[in-house]
């Protein structure tokens, strides 16, 4: 029975998260939960949210989340409305302003110049992944145009959306890129603020926006050592003797 669930609300960029699901998958069981609105759809995270509690809720036990980017922030925003249903999150890439993804800056750079899409998507393509491109740069264009349609994202052309900070009851995990142009290493670390005992931050060397796609092997040690630790400790409450008053005689 699967403990960990992988969060994905960008389906034209799935293939990026396989590398590290496949490294993974030798440890634990992951299911892959995935959302996409349609063109007719108003782009809308509670909706991805509320699909998501309907989702875990026919789960009898709190489950370990993660999501990457706006994946990760529909974890987040579920965790703080139903804290009892996560025993863990882990977000990658994600900024402690959570409306702030790749979608932001490219809607930043069109209101900001006169380059067309496709101008600004090849420019977004080497921020996203430096000389590491994923195939054809034409290719992973494409694929970020469609993620533009699909995903759930609050901001459009004419509007930057803007989320409130979210804190959360269970652990959290926070990776992050150390060369990421969309969250700055800088950035990332605001989140110690936010910190309660047991959360933890740790950042991916010479890590891209999507690192988790070239660097797999070394984000799945920091991962299953974080939920192993959870689990460890839930085990050890679970066996801790019950203490009972003495009885006496008389």
């Amino acid at each position: 029975m699967f403990d960990v669930v992988w969060l994905n609300v960008s389906p034209s960029l799935k293939r990026l998260d396989q590398p590290l699901l496949r490294q993974l998958g030798g440890d634990r069981q992951v299911f892959y939960w995935q959302y996409a609105q349609t063109l007719d759809e108003a782009s809308s995270l509670d909706e991805a949210v509320r699909l998501l509690g309907e989702y875990l809720g026919t789960i009898d036990r709190p489950v370990h989340l993660m999501g990457h980017g706006l994946s990760g922030v529909v974890g987040l925003l579920f965790a703080q409305r139903s804290p009892e249903k996560v025993r863990s999150m882990t977000l990658l890439a994600v900024s402690p302003e959570i409306a702030t993804t790749w979608h932001t800056h490219y809607y930043l750079q069109r209101s900001l110049s006169l380059c067309s899409q496709t101008r600004v998507l090849a420019q977004m393509v080497h921020s996203l992944f430096g000389k590491q491109i994923p195939g054809s740069i034409h290719g992973v264009m494409h694929a970020l145009e469609k993620d533009l349609d699909l995903a759930p994202s609050p901001h459009s052309l004419y509007r930057l959306g803007v989320l409130p900070k979210q804190l959360i009851e269970p652990p959290l995990l926070v990776c992050g890129g150390s060369n990421d142009a969309i969250v700055p290493i800088s950035i990332l670390q605001q989140w110690i603020d936010t910190f309660k005992e047991g959360d933890t931050i740790w950042s991916c060397p010479m890590g891209q926006h999507f690192f988790h796609f070239l660097h797999a092997p070394l984000i799945a040690e920091q991962l299953l050592a974080f939920w192993e630790q959870i689990d460890s400790s839930d085990r050890a409450i679970k066996i801790a003797p019950t203490k009972t008053k003495p009885a006496y005689a008389g």
